[in-house]
Parts: structure tokens; sequence; C-alpha cells
């Protein structure tokens, strides 16, 4: 299976080397192999807000650079993980313009089956909300989520916090190759469900063919479907899937 890293920090210190590690260890663990990009070292240019690529289709954005180059990466990977160092308690400022830059396939998902985690470094705190940011972020573009986790790199880093840092490392690495072996497709919890029955019915009843996202849905066959993808839902959840499509017809129609 194929993982790729994309890397935050133009530093190839801290969070690259965790990334490394994570990588290295994944690998050892077997049927896995690995790249890591830089993300300062990508032509990545600031998203414009002109949200083209929402109504019209991301082909036609007006940036050329690399972006579709980054795509095909994460198409063509098992496992994506995004990796960033803690910058005025963010992300970097390479992995927020990458973000923005996918940000209509948060309107379009599609690494259903993926697997993703985020890894974050940090000198003294507030990593933690970052890595709740990086698993939401992963959940919105389809990827099943192993809970990301930070590692504390104060300089100079001791040998007990640099011990630490490498024993999750290593942790969080045979979580995540014990999912990414899994290629699962889970049933949705009732907040995905909500997400995906209001967004598409809201969709249906307010957009058209002249609408990338109408044509998206339409073209997979999410206007009819239970979810994402053919799953397995019990009775009740059914139901309420359907509550969920009448309440935002409803609402989409100023009913």
């Amino acid at each position: 299976m194929k993982v790729t890293a994309f890397v935050g920090s133009a530093r190839k210190k801290h969070t690259y080397g965790a990334c490394e590690k994570f990588l290295e260890t994944l690998e050892a663990l077997g049927d896995v192999e690995y790249e890591i990009l830089s993300l300062s070292d990508c032509d990545l240019r600031t998203c414009r807000g002109c949200i083209t690529c929402l109504d019209r289709g991301e082909e036609l954005c007006p940036l050329k650079d690399d972006r579709d180059v980054l795509i095909q990466k994460m198409m063509d990977s098992d496992g994506v993980v995004f990796a960033s160092q803690n910058y005025s308690f963010q992300v970097s400022g390479f992995m927020k313009i990458f973000l923005d830059r996918l940000g209509f396939m948060f309107h379009r998902p599609r690494f259903f089956g993926k697997t993703f985690t985020g890894i974050v470094a940090q000198g003294i705190y507030g990593a933690e909300d970052i890595v709740k940011y990086l698993d939401f972020v992963g959940g919105g573009l389809g990827f099943n989520v192993v809970k990301g986790f930070f590692i504390t790199t104060l300089e100079p880093v001791t040998e007990k916090q640099q011990k630490e840092n490498d024993a999750l490392i290593e942790r969080q690495s045979r979580k995540f190759h014990a999912q990414l072996m899994k290629k699962e497709f889970p049933v949705p919890s009732l907040f995905k469900l909500m997400i995906f029955r209001m967004s598409r019915s809201s969709m249906k009843a307010m957009l058209d063919d002249s609408f990338r996202d109408y044509t998206y849905y339409r073209d997979r066959g999410w206007f009819e479907s239970d979810y994402y993808y053919a799953v397995k839902m019990n009775p009740l959840k059914k139901m309420i899937g359907r509550l969920f499509d009448f309440i935002a017809t409803r609402t989409a129609k100023g009913g």
C-alpha cells in the first residue's frame, strides 16, 4: 500500500523527522511504501476566493500550480498524513494554503476507504486543538481518520522527551497500519449521516446542472443513495436519514 505524507514545515527537522520515523515504522510493519512531500518545495498559490472551483469546477481554477499534482498523489495513495508544526496556534502557512486549495473537496469528498492521520509538532502548548482540526479536515475529505497526535519539541529537546516522542510515534504508526490494512467503509455516525443527507437534499432543492456540486452528486447517484457509498444501516438509521432529507428540503424551499 502507498502512504503519502504532506509536511507543512520548511525546516526538515522536528515535523519532518516525526513523519519520517512514523513512515519508516509503517514500512517495517509490512506491505507499505511511502513518500514525503514538503509543501515548501511546491508551487502552491494562495486561494483568491473566487469560488470558481465550488460553482463551476476545480479544473477552471485560475491558479495554475502544483495543486492538481498533489491531489493526484492523494488519489493514488491508500493512506495520507498531514503534518505541521504549531505556528501561532494553528497549522503552518504552507499547510493552510494547501488546505484552502482543497476547499471544493469538502463539498465533494472523495477519499472514502482511505486512511488519514495528522501529526503536529509543538514547542510548549496549543497542539491539541490543531490535532482536532486536522482530524476534522480528514473526516471532511472522506477519509477513515486515525486520531492524530502531537509531539513536544521545545529546543533543546531532552533525551527523555525524545524517547517519549519516539514511543508515541511508534504507537500511532501501529494504529495507522491496523486501520490501513482494513480498507473499510464504515457505517456512518448520525452526525456524518446528517451532513450527507442534509447537504444532498439542499443541493437537489436549490441547485441545477449549472453547478458542479449538483452534477457531482447526480453523477454518483448520491441524490438517491443512503450514503456516499453502499453500506448497511438499520431501519431506525434509515428512517432518521429520511427525516434529515425532509428537513433539508423543506428548509431549502423556505417551508
